[in-house]
């Protein structure tokens, strides 16, 4: 398993891990967790079968968000970012909308966000903006639901 926790080890505090199969959301029991290199193994509960476990290759773990520890002034979950709006400030009197946030990827130097077109955006050219705030991004506001960077709209 791959964590985007940080520290990756944070992964083992949460009590309630659950997993969407086949449309249906499962809590994910595992009777044994260990890090594994640069990722996590494990073993869900019942599952003892090559075959089977197989078929929970790819899935997405998730925590409700109340079992998330509080962040400090200036800091996001990456999936608070998703979906938000992203306006550029680079070489304009008012902002130009880019458009959503539509993933983050992980670099290892910087996060990176991933902004496809929206409704109202300035083209349909997909843009990786890093995520460095005060270089690249100016603003988030979550209330309204926007990004301001200052990234130029020809990248």
């Amino acid at each position: 398993m791959h964590s985007f926790t940080d520290p990756m080890s944070n992964f083992f505090n949460y009590r309630d891990v659950y997993f969407c199969k086949s449309g249906k959301w499962q809590r994910a029991e595992f009777d044994e967790c260990k890090a594994h290199g640069k990722g996590i193994v494990g073993h869900l509960k019942g599952v003892d079968d090559r075959d089977v476990a197989a078929t929970y290759c790819g899935l997405e773990l998730s925590v409700a968000e109340a079992q998330l520890p509080a962040l400090t002034g200036g800091e996001f979950y990456w999936h608070q970012l998703v979906g938000l709006k992203v306006a550029t400030v680079y070489a304009v009197s008012e902002p130009v909308l880019l458009g959503e946030v539509k993933q983050l990827l992980e670099t290892g130097s910087n996060d990176v966000l991933v902004v496809g077109k929206c409704p109202e955006s300035l083209d349909d050219k997909e843009r990786l903006i890093p995520y460095v705030p005060e270089q690249f991004i100016k603003d988030i506001n979550l209330e309204s639901g926007l990004i301001l960077v200052d990234w130029d709209p020809e990248f």
